[in-house]
Parts: C-alpha cells; structure tokens; sequence
C-alpha cells in the first residue's frame, strides 16, 4: 500500500519533471518563468525536486549522445519520442541522486544570506547592484551569464539595482515578483502580505493574477488574492527607509504600531498592557536598538509608565 507522503512526494518529483519539460519548449515565456518561481517558492522539498530532476536532465542528454551514436540515423531522428523518452529516464535516474548532488547543484548558482535580529548588511553584488538588508533578513541570490534572481525567503530589503536590458534584475517573495526597470526599491515580506516602495526608476510588481508599473513613490501591497497600489510623498518614503540610517521615524504612529516596529529589532520587546494605550500617539526619530530610551520618552511625552520585567518593557497607565 503507497502511503499519502510517499504519493505526494512521487507527485512533486513528477510536477519537477513536467516543468523542466516545459523549459525546454521554444514558447517559454516570462509568465511561464513567473509561475515557475511561485512553484518553487512554496516549499524547500519543489526546489529540491527541481534540482534533483535538472541533474537528472543532464545526465539523460548525455546518454541522448551515447544513444544517437550507436543506433541507427532514423531512431535519433525521432525527436518527439526520445523527449518523452529523456523525461523517463531523468526520473529513473531521479530515483538514484542523492543529497549530495543537490548540494553540489546549489553550490555555484545560489547562495544564501542572513542577518541577525538588530543586524544590517549590505551587499555588493558582481554587477554592480547593492541590497541592503534589514534586521532578521533571509534571502538567496543567483547571478550568472543569463539571470539574477533574488529569493527573499524572510523579512526586508532595500534594492539598488544597475540596470540591464540583456538580464532582467528579479526578486520572488511569497510567490509574487518584482522585475526591475533600472530601479531603487524596497521589499517587505510580512507574514500574510508583501509590500513594496518604489523609490526611483521603475519596476513591475506581478502578484498572482494582478501587475502594476511602480513609479516612484508608489506603494503596493500583495496578498495572495489581492494587490493595492498607493502613493506616498517624499517624508513618508523618509520614514520608511530610515532603518538604513540606524533609526525608526514616527509622525502620529499609535504605540502599538511603534512597539511592533521596534521589536523587529529587539530581543527586549515592548509590550504594550491595554488597548487604550496602544491607541495614544507618539513622534520622534529614535535608534533602532534602543527600546529603554523609547520607553522613557513615551513616559516624559504620554504620561505612561514603562517598567522594565525580565526580557520586556511593559508600558500601562
């Protein structure tokens, strides 16, 4: 009896192969790319599928070589057979690849960065692009002679993107994907959206069944069924961005909301004790790693107290 795992995990090896098929088909075209990309990005066991049945591919293009040498002119003439024939013998040899060689097929394409909660990093990438990550950032970057893909598995990032016609510049977040045209961007993953600023240049959000052309100062949000494009002036934009400058801008933001951003950064968090005062309002530019100060400011300016108890500041009445 073939267990629900084992069916599912056939049928995954399957999907890889069928996608690797329509790869190779000459009408592939940026949606198929896009859908692809949202395939992949829903969970770590489609990549691994993936690779697994690209190594496959090439193995089953070589013994292709072996084939046609050694058989007769008419059978490697059969194209349309032997392709069906190559899937057959790429998810054979599937069967037989181990971790190892997927590990190895990740080694020259992908790689992986992090930043820790409070960190930032700045990336310079080989074309000259940068990406500047935010606190408790995860994302995957794949730069070669035909593509450069960001995978922005977690959290935030700020893009300055050198422009090139001949090799479109992408990010995939949650199954949605931002292309470049010649561009500075911000991404946010959150955890049931994705947000994305455009500061200068332009860029093509594509989510799900929606795609807007962002001009600067536009600001979308994805979800997965629906896509909203508003537009923010040049202080709003500011205050978005100023965790590149080490700092959280607020103008009239609820402590609830401020509490929120700070503990992004934070392992102390912030925790606001009722509703009424989750509600009040604060100001001010603060460091992004100082919650103390923000709490003795929100005590002098609100008339709130903030009490340090354990790994939080409790601010109440």
């Amino acid at each position: 009896m073939i267990s629900a795992e084992t069916s599912n995990a056939r049928d995954v090896r399957l999907n890889a192969a069928n996608w690797l098929e329509r790869c190779d088909c000459a009408d592939w075209r940026n949606e198929d790319q896009a859908e692809l990309e949202a395939w992949l990005s829903q969970s770590p066991s489609h990549r691994v599928a993936y690779l697994r049945a690209n190594s496959a591919w090439k193995r089953a293009d070589r013994l292709s070589a072996l084939r046609s040498s050694t058989r007769e002119p008419d059978v490697a003439k059969k194209g349309i057979s032997f392709r069906f024939g190559r899937v057959a013998i790429g998810l054979a040899i599937i069967g037989i690849i181990g971790a190892a060689s997927v590990g190895y097929a990740l080694k020259p394409d992908v790689k992986s960065y992090a930043t820790r909660v409070g960190g930032r990093e700045t990336l310079a990438l080989a074309d000259g692009s940068k990406i500047e990550m935010n606190t408790d950032t995860v994302l995957r970057v794949q730069m070669d002679a035909g593509r450069r893909v960001v995978w922005l598995d977690k959290g935030e990032a700020y893009f300055h993107v050198r422009h090139d016609k001949a090799r479109l510049f992408v990010v995939v977040a949650g199954g949605h994907r931002v292309t470049d045209l010649g561009t500075e961007f911000l991404v946010r993953r959150n955890t049931d959206n994705l947000e994305v600023m455009l500061v200068a240049g332009r860029a093509r959000l594509d989510a799900n069944a929606h795609s807007a052309i962002l001009k600067p100062g536009d600001f979308a949000i994805a979800t997965a069924k629906t896509m909203s494009v508003a537009h923010k002036n040049a202080d709003e934009l500011a205050s978005d961005i100023g965790w590149r400058s080490g700092v959280l801008i607020f103008k009239h933001t609820t402590l609830a909301d401020a509490a929120a951003e700070f503990n992004r950064y934070n392992t102390v968090k912030l925790v606001i004790a009722d509703s009424s005062v989750a509600k009040l309002q604060i100001g001010g530019t603060f460091p992004t790693g100082n919650v103390e100060l923000f709490g003795h400011v929100a005590q002098t300016i609100l008339g709130v107290r903030a009490q340090k108890q354990g790994g939080e500041i409790v601010i109440s009445r």
